[in-house]
């Protein structure tokens, strides 16, 4: 679904990510796993067309994007949930989730959202400040949802959530992925990731350096403790 390869990025005169591979195939959860500074939101946002100046090639369903506008990228069938989440204050939840357009068939009607993310229908008239953390990254990724995008781009979705609300989470990725989206993840939270994902790859200085199937992390942790510092 999604091929990255040889992706240079830089921000003005700083080289960020160096040569960096990775793919992720249709129905998959694939997380991009290493240090603070090592590239990872960075890979997101060049992804999405959010940097200056990047080089290489992101082929999404064998289209070609690397010098797409964002606009564009989004419409191809790409979402992405930042970091911050990105959720309007002065809005409330309903308008927040509709805010975005749809941009293909598919996509998870506002019932089924309410049904994934019961906390959201509770707060459906609530304004995006009286929003918990938790409330809001829910949310930030529901109206992905609706959109009919089929490539979810997550960035440390867990980051500042307490123990219950990463659960709940979890539980969600889960059932979107059985629901036939395809998930990039960038999380520092490890063990989290390593209950969803298919395969991990670990990023240092802007490069991949190792591909890891879910199913041979335990013969790789002492490598991932050094690496990570997890």
């Amino acid at each position: 679904m999604l091929e990255v390869r040889g992706l240079n990025t830089w921000y003005d005169e700083s080289h960020v990510l160096h040569g960096l591979d990775f793919e992720v195939r249709e129905g998959e959860v694939v997380t991009l796993l290493g240090r603070n500074g090592a590239g990872k939101t960075t890979a997101l946002k060049s992804i999405m067309g959010l940097v200056p100046r990047r080089e290489g090639s992101i082929k999404f369903r064998g289209a070609e994007l690397i010098n797409a506008r964002p606009d564009k990228v989004g419409r191809a069938g790409i979402g992405f949930c930042p970091e911050e989440r990105g959720i309007f204050a002065g809005l409330n939840v309903t308008e927040n989730l509709f805010l975005p357009p749809v941009v293909a068939p598919g996509g998870m009607s506002v019932e089924d959202i309410f049904i994934l993310f019961p906390n959201l229908k509770e707060r459906a008239k609530s304004p995006g400040t009286k929003l918990s953390g938790g409330e809001q990254q829910m949310l930030a990724i529901a109206r992905i949802l609706r959109t009919g995008a089929k490539l979810l781009l997550l960035d440390e979705p867990t980051e500042g959530l307490a123990p219950v609300i990463v659960q709940q989470i979890g539980l969600m990725i889960a059932e979107i992925k059985r629901r036939g989206f395809t998930v990039l993840l960038v999380e520092q939270n490890f063990r989290f990731a390593s209950k969803l994902a298919d395969r991990h790859y670990v990023v240092e200085h802007g490069q991949v350096v190792d591909m890891i199937p879910n199913d041979q992390l335990a013969a790789k942790m002492d490598d991932l403790h050094r690496r990570l510092g997890i």
